[in-house]
């Protein structure tokens, strides 16, 4: 079964969508020169790898779309254990867990399937198309070790978009959620051609 599912979302990869998502104006007075903290700020939040969030996510693709309840996302050092609850296509809770290169995708009904590709894998059995790899830097408003990037950012000298991977994440609010931390982000938006995926933020928390 999961090797008809993974050929049908490698075609439906291959299949250019022609779906325009409408976007919010971007900032104005965006530089690419980083402020004067930006290397000690990003270094602190580098450190800041045993972690815990909760919120909301949401996905919009030219084949579907849908939304999903981020339970926990627990995250130390590369390995990450997500837990994601949605109605969508009949999700039920599903649970994520792995490091770079690496995944185990365990489905609402038990089966549980392993890869060393993880986009390919989520999206043959979510339908959805997450940077996965990735995520974990993204949403900490740093770029991913491994690939070029652009920072750009706001007047208030804050990181407002970064590209990378073919990829633009917009940091659409930041919040002082840990006293001892940097604002983090709260709410971003991660756009690939007419892929966009959605992250709002509840809750973050620091680890031991």
């Amino acid at each position: 079964m999961i090797r008809r599912l993974l050929g049908v979302a490698l075609l439906t990869g291959a299949i250019t969508g022609c779906t325009t998502i409408q976007l919010e104006p971007l900032p104005e007075g965006m530089t690419n020169q980083p402020p004067a903290d930006w290397a000690e700020r990003s270094n602190h939040l580098s450190r800041f790898d045993q972690w815990q969030l909760r919120g909301k996510l949401a996905v919009k693709q030219p084949s579907d779309s849908g939304t999903a309840i981020i339970n926990g996302w627990s995250q130390q050092g590369e390995r990450y254990d997500l837990s994601l609850s949605s109605s969508f296509l009949g999700m039920g809770t599903t649970r994520l867990t792995g490091v770079p290169g690496f995944i185990e995708l365990t489905l609402a009904n038990g089966e549980t399937y392993q890869s060393s590709d993880p986009e390919t894998l989520v999206a043959a059995t979510t339908g959805w198309n997450l940077p996965i790899d990735n995520l974990a830097w993204w949403v900490r408003g740093l770029p991913a070790p491994e690939g070029d990037f652009r920072l750009l950012f706001d007047e208030q000298h804050q990181l407002a978009i970064l590209r990378q991977d073919g990829w633009e994440i917009r940091y659409d609010r930041w919040q002082p959620f840990i006293d001892s931390l940097p604002a983090l982000p709260a709410r971003i938006t991660a756009l690939n051609g007419d892929k966009r995926v959605r992250v709002v933020i509840s809750e973050w928390q620091q680890e031991d």
